[in-house]
């Protein structure tokens, strides 16, 4: 369980970014944050993720208190993060080497998970050596491999082609089913967040703050088309840009 208590967030004594934000999160569950830019998602993200400060309010992680980075929480980047001087394989095993996972061990979990994202026979290549939509995967292989009590994930797929996004949110969704981990993804992507989540968090902006707590209640495991294409899919996307119609900052 996330729980997240009134927390607010200034840059300078005039620009209040986040303005007593409270949500919680059950476990297992996979919340998307969606909102216009400036709205303050990815502050927010950075503050649980322990890399940013509060100006007040509590976060609480099954119980205990956040106060820093921690192994708990794996934080997957829009820019990838990857370490350009090591290949697939050693960017991927990195958090489980910093943990001081024997070698023979963290090689087979990076392995597992390098498989489930598609990069089986990539092992030995670099960053610079691979496209961005395969830098993505073998970022989201890092995440997982450290089996994290929270996955947090700032717009992952936004800069590669709706091709390999569409390929990434349905293999990013499959290893979430295996896995159960609780996962906060922030998006712009009224689309991408209907799709993957559970609930869907609509932001208002300037400052920031929780307009919409919208339920998907859409079947899992889902299939694109099939979702895409139905009722209650077209219902929600409706309702969610409602939420953002009457917010400033996003029309």
């Amino acid at each position: 369980m996330l729980d997240i208590t009134a927390l607010t967030k200034s840059f300078g004594e005039e620009r209040r970014v986040l303005d007593a934000v409270s949500f919680a999160v059950a476990r297992n569950q996979f919340v998307c944050l969606l909102g216009a830019s400036g709205c303050g998602k990815t502050t927010l993200l950075r503050i649980v993720a322990g890399l940013t400060p509060a100006d007040a309010g509590e976060i609480r992680l099954e119980g205990r208190t956040i106060a820093g980075p921690g192994q708990d929480r794996s934080l997957v980047f829009q820019n990838y993060g990857l370490l350009p001087w090591r290949t697939v394989m050693g960017n991927v095993e990195f958090g489980l080497e910093m943990r001081g996972v024997r070698k023979a061990e963290r090689r087979a979990v990076s392995q597992r998970y390098i498989e489930r994202v598609g990069l089986k026979g990539y092992e030995r290549h670099y960053p610079h050596q691979i496209s961005g939509g395969m830098q993505q995967r073998t970022a989201l292989a890092r995440a997982f491999s450290k089996d994290p009590k929270l996955l947090l994930m700032d717009e992952p797929f936004a800069a590669v082609d709706m091709q390999t996004r569409e390929m990434l949110q349905d293999e990013l969704l499959k290893i979430w089913q295996s896995m159960r981990t609780t996962v906060l993804f922030v998006t712009h992507s009224i689309e991408e967040a209907i799709y993957l989540g559970d609930r869907v968090l609509v932001m208002g902006a300037r400052p920031g703050r929780i307009k919409a707590d919208i339920a998907t209640e859409l079947p899992r495991p889902r299939t694109g088309a099939d979702v895409k294409s139905s009722a209650r899919f077209d219902t929600l996307r409706r309702e969610v840009r409602e939420a953002l119609r009457h917010d400033p900052a996003a029309a």
